[in-house]
């Protein structure tokens, strides 16, 4: 099986941008379902992947944002776009966790669990952490946007929507 791992903020729905620097909507009123999403997932879906949000919300550690209110969000997004399953990193950096992005967690235990085959399968972001998360697991990488000027890492290919970065795993696959 291959899949498709798509960050949730700034991919699947607008992030809220602060000073130049992204945050996760506080509320479910606060979320924008990015316009493409429909579209670009259906088309991937059509092509036979698994669509998995991999997401960091460390707002739950921090004690910020209550878990509730996180998968309230969560849900919201899945009951919008075809997602088939959800990965989530509630810890801090200070945590030390192997499911934080950049590290590769979140994208192994989904493989595990669901069979899937990281080699055939893409991992789409829009930062830093959620390149090096897809290249550590295997995965080939598409960036959207600029990466808030922090990307280490060169993905596969970047992007300037979720649209664009349908149609270039679509294409990749079609090779």
């Amino acid at each position: 099986m291959k899949a498709v791992f798509l960050d949730r903020d700034g991919v699947l729905n607008e992030a809220v941008v602060r000073g130049g620097k992204p945050y996760s909507p506080a509320s479910v009123d606060e979320v924008v379902i990015s316009a493409d999403a429909p579209a670009a997932l259906a088309s991937l879906r059509q092509h036979g992947y698994r669509l998995i949000m991999a997401t960091n919300q460390p707002d739950i550690a921090r004690k910020l944002m209550p878990r509730e209110t996180v998968e309230r969000i969560n849900r919201f997004i899945c009951d919008s776009l075809p997602i088939d399953a959800v990965e989530m990193c509630e810890h801090d950096d200070s945590d030390n966790c192997d499911c934080r992005k950049p590290r590769p967690g979140l994208l192994t235990r989904a493989a595990r669990r669901d069979g899937i085959d990281l080699a055939q399968s893409f991992m789409i972001g829009d930062r830093w952490s959620d390149i090096e998360a897809g290249r550590s697991a295997g995965c080939r990488t598409v960036l959207i946007g600029s990466g808030y000027g922090d990307i280490t890492l060169p993905p596969h290919a970047a992007v300037s929507n979720l649209a664009d970065a349908a149609a270039w795993i679509v294409a990749q696959s079609l090779k």
